[in-house]
């Protein structure tokens, strides 16, 4: 059976984390991001930073729990042979999945195949929420390509890091 690989979610929730030190530090947007949302380095000061990256790595975990099952494709074949109501595959459901495993368990197991749909997952599910978001907001073009390009990137690397080792 193909189940959560906990270890690797952990890890792989720890890039948002990273990419954001990263992404929205000086070394590359921070000074357009700021001025994007309105912040300044004194508007900054005096937040609960345990508090925000705290539920920043909850969140972060969450998400990599979905993407693990987008870019493992051997999940959707394990919950198709599933009956409805049932937990788990018997029978001769569970003899057909594992010789499925058995053959094609190792097919699209890669860093490279992972960050694809990572990448995918940034580009056709974060861009069209966060644009929308945007759009009603009257955020800039900038705001939301920062944002995005974030997204894109760390859910690339999330989605290698889970594809190739979990």
């Amino acid at each position: 059976m193909i189940e959560l690989n906990f270890k690797m979610l952990v890890i792989a929730a720890l890039v948002p984390l990273v990419m954001g030190f990263l992404w929205y530090g000086p070394m590359l947007f921070k000074k357009a991001w700021m001025k994007e949302v309105g912040f300044t380095d004194d508007s900054m000061k005096g937040a609960n930073m345990a508090l925000v990256f705290g539920l920043s790595y909850v969140l972060s975990f969450l998400g990599a729990i979905f993407l693990q099952t987008v870019v493992i494709h051997q999940f959707a074949v394990q919950s198709s042979l599933m009956k409805s109501g049932e937990t788990a595959l018997t029978g001769i459901d569970l003899t057909y999945f594992q010789d499925f495993m058995a053959s094609y368990g190792d097919r699209f197991r890669t860093f490279k195949h992972g960050a694809l749909h990572g990448a995918m997952t940034g580009l056709f599910l974060a861009l069209p929420i966060m644009g929308t978001n945007a759009l009603f907001e009257r955020k800039s073009f900038k705001y939301v390509a920062i944002n995005v390009g974030y997204w894109t990137v760390t859910l690339a690397l999330m989605g290698g890091i889970l594809c190739q080792y979990a």
